[in-house]
């Protein structure tokens, strides 16, 4: 085979192109993809909106998918994994011609871990992005066992891994999702429940008096959420461009993720330990990503979506 199918956008909804299938290189292999996860970073990419924040330029083109679940077929020079292993991995590079929602993706073996026994390729391609999202916003927050974290949006995709790592590091969360997600957010590991419908700063700060040592943003409330942690505490944003003032004396940053292979094959072990939930809300084939983006972008999914060949 000498070309292969792939999806790139930049200029409004997702386009599948035909083009060469691509090489591995020195320290890197090349993925037979199985599964690609679909993520709103994917919406504003093929949209062609991700310059107007500063993280890319303004290009006609540029291939989606940051998720890929699949098995090796091409190692390069220097790398331990063979042809035939079913991995994951984060194609974490924004300006790619081709990336992860496309037959073959090549990635840097440092972006890529062994998939999870017993999960199937269109569950274990949520994982990169939103897992290591996650993740390394929890890092950011630096918060030790027996603290306080607000995690809104705890019943999307990201929020989900946010309140199950959480718990996983002995952190006592508060989830703020929407009126019906209670169930679905204890069972999570939640400690407390915010439903959207109430006052967050003001919820919050009746269940942990002084507030919360820190939030983790992912549905983007802004100085809202701020207003739920404790002064000196910290505020974590997952979305670029999105810049909230200190008040307080609070610790804001911004996490914008990026591939791991060692953070990535320890959410693996936690997934084979039933420490993590794996939640598909969908799978598309490559030819109907438009619907996907479309069903994406109207909202209320309560796990991710996915792309197969």
């Amino acid at each position: 085979m000498t070309n292969m199918r792939a999806l790139i956008g930049g200029t409004g909804s997702p386009r599948l192109v035909e083009v060469p299938v691509p090489e591995a290189g020195p320290g890197q292999v090349r993925i037979r993809m199985a599964a690609a996860g679909v993520n709103p970073f994917d919406l504003a990419v093929a949209a062609g909106t991700l310059a107007d924040h500063g993280v890319a330029r303004k290009l006609d083109s540029y291939g989606l998918g940051f998720d890929v679940a699949g098995t090796v077929d091409q190692v390069g020079e220097g790398v331990a994994y063979r042809i035939g292993d079913e991995v994951i991995a984060l194609v974490a590079r924004l300006e790619l011609p081709v990336k992860a929602q496309a037959e073959y993706v090549v990635v840097d073996a440092s972006a890529v871990a062994r998939a999870p026994r017993g999960a199937s390729a269109v569950a274990a391609a949520t994982i990169p992005l939103n897992a290591l999202t996650a993740w390394q916003a929890l890092d950011r927050a630096r918060l030790a066992p027996g603290r306080t974290l607000l995690v809104t949006g705890a019943a999307g995709a990201v929020g989900g891994y946010l309140v199950e790592l959480g718990v996983v590091r002995g952190l006592r969360v508060v989830a703020a999702a929407g009126d019906g997600d209670e169930e679905l957010v204890r069972g999570l590991g939640a400690e407390w429940f915010v439903p959207r419908s109430a006052d967050l700063a003001s919820a919050v700060r009746s269940l942990v008096p002084g507030g919360v040592d820190a939030v983790v943003d992912a549905a983007v409330l802004g100085l809202g959420a701020l207003d739920a942690v404790r002064d000196g505490g910290t505020y974590v944003s997952l979305t670029p461009g999105v810049t909230v003032i200190p008040l307080r004396g609070t610790d804001v940053a911004s996490v914008f993720f990026r591939a791991d292979a060692d953070q990535l094959a320890e959410v693996v072990r936690l997934v084979e330990a039933g420490r993590i939930t794996l939640r598909v809300a969908g799978a598309y084939p490559l030819e109907k990503a438009a619907d996907a983006h479309a069903r994406l972008a109207a909202g209320g999914l309560r796990g991710r979506l996915v792309l197969v060949p």
